[in-house]
């Protein structure tokens, strides 16, 4: 150690002048290496998420988290299966054998996943699977609270102000909001209203999404073009909706703030 000592301060300008090569080799070198710095040393995963507007924590668990859980249960090469349901969101991750072709799992799984698609609630969008990470992809978690702020107010804050601008941060591949609250209207049917008007349930059903759903209107032919038919939806606020028309009596109309309470 003491020869080495010494003879490195004997000859310092030929070690500097090594160090220096030896760094800029290495610099060189990192900027076109084939391999990643950070080798993969998490077992494959699949992650599926579902949303659930309007459920509440424990049905999303019993309602949509538990029915994956038992349709997705027996994946080959599946290791471990956890769940985690939260207000309007389940999440489902599938560990996989170490050595296990993602590509292939992945396959597998959708194949389940659209078998047990059409059999969740209706108030349930499609099981998503999230793109392939890597390890040390998810690098932060945030939460957003506020005193004056409501939920549904956080939500469109971080939906279309925060999540945008992280989204313009080079290198940044997704940003997931958990525990969202989208705006929504709730109809509340009265029974004996419905009764006493003759109106039917599937016909509330029909009269509110006609009222907030597009169509197509076609189009109208001219000698020299073809102009388009637009449809505006009126709807705007829950005065807007309880107007919607359900069904006619005696040539009047029967409407929905007549048979239902819309919040």
């Amino acid at each position: 150690m003491t020869w080495l000592v010494s003879t490195s301060l004997k000859l310092r300008v030929i070690v500097l002048a090594l160090s220096v090569v030896l760094i800029v080799f290495g610099l060189q070198t990192l900027k076109t290496a084939p391999l990643d710095v950070f080798p993969e040393f998490a077992p494959p995963l699949v992650e599926i998420q579902t949303e659930a507007p309007g459920l509440s924590t424990e049905e999303v668990e019993s309602l949509i988290s538990m029915p994956l859980e038992n349709a997705l249960n027996g994946t080959p090469w599946l290791k471990t299966l956890r769940s985690k349901s939260v207000l309007g969101l389940s999440s489902v991750v599938m560990i996989f054998q170490s050595g296990t072709d993602l590509i292939r799992a992945r396959q597998l799984v959708q194949e389940r996943l659209a078998a047990e698609a059409g059999r969740l609630p209706a108030v349930a969008h499609p099981p998503v699977m999230l793109s392939p990470l890597s390890s040390t992809s998810r690098l932060m978690k945030i939460g957003v609270s506020s005193d004056t702020l409501s939920q549904m107010e956080m939500t469109v804050l971080a939906k279309w102000t925060i999540r945008p601008r992280l989204m313009a941060i080079s290198g940044v591949a997704n940003v997931a909001i958990w525990g969202q609250r989208d705006r929504q209207f709730q109809v509340l049917v009265d029974p004996e209203r419905l009764q006493a008007h003759g109106v039917t349930l599937d016909a509330v059903q029909r009269a509110v999404a006609d009222a907030v759903t597009l169509n197509g209107g076609g189009f109208i032919d001219t000698p020299n073009q073809r102009l388009a038919l637009r449809q505006i939806t009126g709807v705007r606020t829950a005065a807007d909706l309880s107007e919607a028309v359900v069904d006619f009596r005696s040539g009047a109309p029967i409407r929905l703030r007549d048979v239902t309470e819309i919040v």
